[in-house]
């Protein structure tokens, strides 16, 4: 499911969603169902990569594997 930045106009307040296909999204802090869809700055691929190694590597020093195969594991 896509996660999309919504603005409220009843409440005057920005949210960040996960909405799927065809759900209508309703407004968390009022229950407004009129939101409007803002446009977000997309993330550089570059530097998108280095974000996630970089939250992998500080998960593996916290000792969160779970979420790792056997041959990520063994790269950390």
């Amino acid at each position: 499911m896509p996660l999309y930045d919504y603005h409220c106009p009843s409440c005057e307040q920005n949210c960040e969603l996960l909405i799927s296909g065809d759900a209508k999204p309703v407004c968390p802090n009022c229950g407004g169902r009129k939101l409007q869809k803002l446009l977000s700055a997309p993330a550089a691929p570059g530097r998108a990569k280095a974000i996630v190694q970089r939250a992998r590597k500080q998960a593996a020093r916290e000792g969160h594997f779970s979420h790792y195969s056997k041959k990520e594991r063994s790269r950390i």
